[in-house]
């Protein structure tokens, strides 16, 4: 919300009645906005300029909220609900003619005190949380699972390393700003109404600087590259995010660092494959040891576990081996799926074959016989 909603009228920009549905509205600036569009007006200063009135006063008419708060305030200033616009004295006669600050009338409009953009008595620009900033660190598949202590490398704005961010030359004074006495904001008039804008002397800061820092110029910060430590839980996932507390942007006016958000990228296994914290395994066997039975060593990310193998076993099936997935640090551990598959031979001796046809007529005679009953 800002001063536009009580110098313009946004039902005239559009060229709907104060009372029209939402659908009139939406309809009234399709035609107009298609009308005026940057594309069908090239070069046109006019017509992009236009484009961007009516877009905002869709924004505003199109949401039930501000649409409803947006009709409060033009209520208020035209019929004199800040105290009679346009009464006696030709001011707001519920004020005796004085002019209003709108960061006074919070209390007046019920919360609306932030209604044109700014806060209440006393805001000023700062002390202000600096900007979160985004990295990427790729791990290895086991270090996702067992979790890691490493560094990374974070190049950016930092708090300046020669002043520590005050932005002053170590060993000068940093005063007070006269003109805004420290509040970092100052007001403008205009109209009825007083609006605060950042000070003017010095910058929204609230104070001023007697010599600037010979390496940040005076703005407490400097592009430099950072190593930071930080810790990788077990069990982490891949496109998970790890957040560090203020180890992003430096903060303005004394505010604290941003946060540093590290997306970690999990390197896929050679071995194992991973849904959730279980983790998965494919092993071939050969056709003997599926038709009867055998006793096999898998491998875990933690040493090697005997697996039985029952005989019979179809080619597909999966064994399942109760903790040995992954262990995240707060978490039910995973268990460690293995499906066997049975490796079929391409090559055969002539007695191999010999056997496996005999073996096969006697399996065919033997389901001939089972159907027969």
């Amino acid at each position: 919300m800002n001063r536009d909603w009580v110098e313009k009228d946004f039902y005239k920009v559009l060229g709907v009645a104060p009372e029209s549905t939402a659908d009139e509205i939406k309809k009234s600036y399709r035609k107009l906005a298609q009308k005026h569009h940057p594309d069908a007006n090239p070069d046109d200063k006019t017509a992009e300029e236009k484009f961007k009135e009516i877009s905002e006063a869709y924004a505003t008419l199109s949401n039930a909220e501000k649409r409803k708060e947006y009709d409060e305030v033009r209520r208020l200033v035209a019929t004199g609900g800040f105290g009679g616009a346009g009464g006696p004295g030709g001011g707001f006669g519920g004020f005796g003619g004085q002019q209003v600050r709108v960061e006074d009338l919070g209390d007046l409009l019920g919360g609306f005190g932030d209604l044109f953009g700014f806060g209440g008595p006393g805001q000023r620009t700062g002390p202000t949380k600096g900007a979160d900033h985004e990295t990427e660190l790729t791990i290895g598949f086991e270090d996702a699972a067992n979790g890691l202590t490493t560094s990374i490398n974070v190049r950016g704005a930092a708090v300046c390393s020669h002043c520590d961010g005050s932005g002053a030359e170590p060993g000068t004074n940093v005063t007070t700003c006269p003109t805004c006495g420290g509040r970092g904001v100052v007001a403008q008039n205009q109209g009825f109404f007083s609006f605060s804008q950042p000070c003017p002397q010095c910058g929204g800061r609230g104070q001023l600087i007697e010599v600037p820092c010979t390496k940040c110029k005076g703005s407490g910060s400097e592009t430099r590259t950072r190593n930071i430590k930080l810790r990788v839980p077990a069990g982490v996932h891949d496109g998970s995010v790890l957040r560090l507390r203020e180890k992003g942007g430096p903060g303005t006016n004394g505010g604290p660092a941003g946060d540093l958000l590290v997306r970690i990228r999990v390197a896929s296994s050679r071995v194992f494959g991973r849904k959730g914290n279980n983790l998965t395994l494919n092993v071939p066997i050969t056709f003997s040891e599926a038709a009867l039975g055998t006793k096999l060593e898998v491998p875990t990310l933690n040493g090697g576990v005997k697996l039985k193998i029952p005989a019979g076993t179809p080619s597909g099936k999966t064994f399942r081996v109760r903790g040995r997935g992954v262990q995240p640090e707060n978490g039910r551990p995973g268990d460690l799926m293995v499906t066997v598959q049975v490796d079929v031979p391409t090559k055969l001796s002539k007695e191999e074959k010999d056997l496996l046809k005999q073996l096969d007529q006697e399996n065919h005679d033997d389901i001939r016989q089972h159907l027969k009953g």
